[in-house]
Formats: structure tokens, C-alpha cells, sequence
């Protein structure tokens, strides 16, 4: 039976998602958890990467599994995962699904948050930007407007991989601020490498008043990655959730 598994984690010392030679990341830990419990190897496949120190507050990964034991026990196998798994990586629900539903490419939208910190906050530093200064939300949520109507985000996509299409469709994209933050959300059906860190980078020059709107419509035009702004951060960033079609669950 084939399952998914909805999980969180904190990415700050993992060098992204994927498992890759002599780097810890968060896919080769949950290997090594499912396998240590299920006491067979057991393949874990995620919705995508996440970058080198990105998080995850609903991240989405399936796997297959034909344990009894487990099979008609959810709830035990979540308890013992977590037990074992790291104390930045949890386990928070797992379901059947259809056999051939993929965490990948079955995913309807994904939807993004980056944070930015106004003020030093010694308990918050790895999981948000930390600058200071005034930034004109209102040319930056006219620049999401602008963003909108496009498809191809060559300009924000990583250089020399091996994506067939950088197109994109975006659903939503908007910055709020509170007392303390400000906070980027975007929503699209997919996302390229990088592509919402070189977007936040690009539309903080924005909101600086060192790029105009004119100039952040031909950077996108440009399908040209060195026009863009410098990427911000990874710690600011979060994958916040993931959409899936309700009839590939099984209950």
C-alpha cells in the first residue's frame, strides 16, 4: 500500500530535501527512520526540493509500505518514527492513498512564506531575515500585482538545471506586515530552484526604491537570472502547504 506522510521540519542544519554525497539532508533521514522501523529499506519520495537550510511546516512525501503491523496501526508507527527521527524533522499524520499517487507530481499548488525580521530577536535569527531599514510595502505588493500576470520566471529560476519549462502559473503573491515582521506568501502550482528567494531579493530592492516597477518588468522579460536581485536568505523561507486532489486519499 502506498502512503503519505505529512511532516514538518526545521532545515537550518540539512543541506536541503534531497540525499546527496557527504551532506546530511532530510530525505536520508527519513530513510534511515523508516527503514531502522519498518526493517526494510523503504524509498521516500518527496514533493520537491527544498534548498540547503530551507523549512517546512506541511511538507508531503510518500512511501510504500505492507507491514500488518503498522498498516492498521497509523498512529504507532507515527510515535515510533518520531521517537527515532531528530529532534528538527516530525512526523505529524499519515495516510493511504491511491497506489499510484505521487507526493510529486500529483500536487495541485504549493504555497510559500518568507519572513523577515524588523527587530533583533535572539530566540528567531535562524528562521527569518534579519534587516533593518523601511521598505515601501506598496510598490512591493504592486510588484506581486506585476508578477501575477506573467508565466515564464527564467529571471528567478537557479542557473544550469535540468527543468524542461520554466514556466509557472502564481495564484497569489502578497506582503502583510506586523509590529515585528513582514511576510511574503506565494502561492503557484510549482516553483523553481530558488525562485522565491531570488523573487524576495528582487522585490526587496523593490520595496528599497533602488528598482523601479518598470525595471522589475523588464528583469522578468529579460528570462535573464543575472538581472535579477541577489537571493535572500534561506532561513527566512517556508514550505507552508501543499494541495493534493481529495480523491487520491483512500479515507
Amino acid at each position: 500500500m502506498r502512503f503519505f506522510a505529512r511532516l514538518s521540519y526545521k532545515g537550518t542544519k540539512y543541506h536541503g530535501w534531497q540525499i546527496q554525497p557527504n551532506a546530511i539532508s532530510i530525505q536520508e533521514e527519513l530513510e534511515k527512520a523508516f527503514s531502522t522501523i519498518l526493517q526494510t529499506k523503504t524509498a521516500i519520495t518527496g514533493a520537491g526540493r527544498t534548498d540547503s537550510g530551507v523549512h517546512a511546516k506541511n511538507y508531503i512525501a510518500h512511501f510504500d509500505m505492507d507491514n500488518p503491523l503498522f498498516t492498521n496501526d497509523l498512529d504507532n508507527l507515527i510515535y515510533k518514527l518520531n521517537a527515532l527521527l531528530p529532534i528538527d524533522i516530525a512526523i505529524h499524520e499519515i495516510n493511504a492513498v491511491k497506489d499510484n499517487a505521487h507526493a510529486r507530481f500529483d500536487a495541485k499548488s504549493r504555497t510559500y512564506k518568507y519572513y523577515i525580521s524588523k527587530h533583533k530577536d535572539a530566540f528567531n535569527y535562524e528562521l527569518s531575515w534579519l534587516r533593518f531599514g523601511k521598505l515601501n510595502l506598496d510598490l512591493m505588493n504592486n510588484a506581486c500585482e506585476i508578477l501575477m500576470t506573467y508565466n515564464d520566471f527564467t529571471s528567478f529560476a537557479k542557473l544550469h538545471t535540468d527543468n524542461k519549462t520554466n514556466n509557472c502559473v502564481i495564484k497569489t503573491a502578497f506582503w502583510k506586515e506586523s509590529d515585528t515582521k513582514i511576510v511574503f506568501e506565494i502561492t503557484a502550482d510549482r516553483f523553481l530552484r530558488n525562485m522565491v528567494r531570488s523573487i524576495v531579493g528582487t522585490m526587496v530592492s523593490i520595496g528599497l526604491e533602488r528598482l523601479s516597477l518598470n525595471d522589475f518588468k523588464n528583469i522578468i522579460e529579460s528570462k535573464n537570472r543575472n538581472n535579477a536581485g541577489v537571493s535572500a536568505p534561506a532561513s527566512g523561507l517556508f514550505l507552508k502547504k501543499i494541495v493534493y486532489p481529495k480523491e487520491i486519499y483512500l479515507a
